[in-house]
């Protein structure tokens, strides 16, 4: 599936991951290949993210913002 990770100064990621987990406003969850479509707010807190190559996992501090999952898309709306 792939990501894109962006906020109003630049885009902080872009590439194929295997999952990513996510701070929601209600909780933090985690995204899976063909994840249903969800559009969801996210709070201050760390994206999880394990790369295609499952060996590398990154961390991105955020400060809120909103996450889109379409059909094995995610874009991300950080601050």
């Amino acid at each position: 599936m792939f990501l894109e990770i962006i906020s109003p100064d630049a885009k902080i990621y872009s590439g194929e991951i295997n999952s990513a987990v996510f701070p929601g406003v209600n909780g933090s969850f985690g995204i899976l290949n063909n994840h249903a479509p969800i559009i969801s707010t996210l709070k201050n807190g760390k994206i999880k993210v394990v790369e295609s190559s499952g060996n590398k996992e990154l961390f991105f501090d955020i400060n809120g913002g909103v996450v889109e999952v379409l059909s094995n898309k995610i874009i991300v709306l950080a601050e």
